[in-house]
């Protein structure tokens, strides 16, 4: 970025860095969908907050900096933005065929409400995770208080997609406690269905890696169900091998399912 702004506003900026839309309108919830925090009372209390351009301010330049500038706003709904940049070709596709945007960033606190909610949807449209629909009781309190450990401990880490500013998928990399498995993570992914065949957990597993290469994790290592043939596809092209199995891992429906244990070096 040419200029600097508070970190939080990151997310958005690389949203607008991705946007070919000539106009965008993005609602309240799903901006601080992107940034991971509630936007401050300036934000939901005057249009001005919008539409400086001016230091002291700095958190336009997520927009500005690429390209953007706000061309009216509805107070506590929605912003419209409108590209600057009507010379370049991409700035001006048509509405019905605006591609996807999608931003990885780590889970903040504020999140714990919309992981519930992420995970209820998730568990709720599929057999192939470790918790059904109603298998477990979350509440914001236990969430943030998972979320605090996670951000607390340096092998851990929980990563959202945002699609189009709504929550798409997650990934969890989870590490132990114990000084001879601290090179190493356990791995579980969830992507709501609306969202499959985008891409999403391929992007997810690699911001991942990254990060898990940065602080010395070189061992992944995941389960599936045996009948999940698709997941294990993605794995495989993830560069993940079977390296074991499970048998009786799960009773799904009053059935004993088996699992494949499965790893990648990295």
């Amino acid at each position: 970025m040419a200029k600097l702004f508070e970190s939080k506003y990151i997310p958005l900026a690389n949203f607008f860095k991705q946007s070919t839309n000539k106009e965008i309108t993005l609602q309240y919830s799903e901006i601080e969908a992107v940034i991971g925090q509630i936007l401050p009372n300036a934000a939901y209390l005057s249009s001005s907050w919008w539409k400086k351009t001016k230091p002291p301010a700095l958190h336009y330049f997520a927009w500005t900096d690429n390209g953007y500038s706000v061309k009216s706003v509805e107070l506590g709904k929605s912003v419209l933005f409108h590209s600057n940049v009507i010379e370049k070709e991409e700035r001006l596709l048509d509405e019905n065929n605006q591609q996807d945007i999608l931003i990885i960033r780590e889970a903040e606190l504020e999140d714990a409400r919309s992981f519930i909610r992420l995970q209820e949807s998730i568990f709720s449209e599929t057999d192939f995770m470790l918790y059904g629909k109603s298998d477990i009781q979350m509440t914001v309190q236990s969430i943030r208080k998972e979320m605090t450990n996670w951000r607390n401990t340096s092998n851990s880490i929980l990563l959202f997609a945002i699609m189009n500013g709504q929550f798409a998928g997650y990934v969890l990399f989870t590490g132990g406690p114990a000084p001879r498995a601290l090179h190493r993570a356990s791995v579980v992914i969830g992507v709501k269905q609306e969202f499959s065949q985008k891409g999403i957990a391929s992007s997810l597993m690699h911001h991942g890696e990254k990060w898990a290469k940065e602080v010395e994790i070189s061992k992944l290592e995941l389960s599936v169900i045996k009948e999940n043939t698709n997941a294990q596809k993605l794995y495989k092209k993830l560069g993940f091998e079977i390296e074991g199995d499970r048998k009786n891992a799960l009773i799904i429906n009053d059935h004993f399912v088996d699992e494949f244990y499965m790893g990648k070096l990295i």
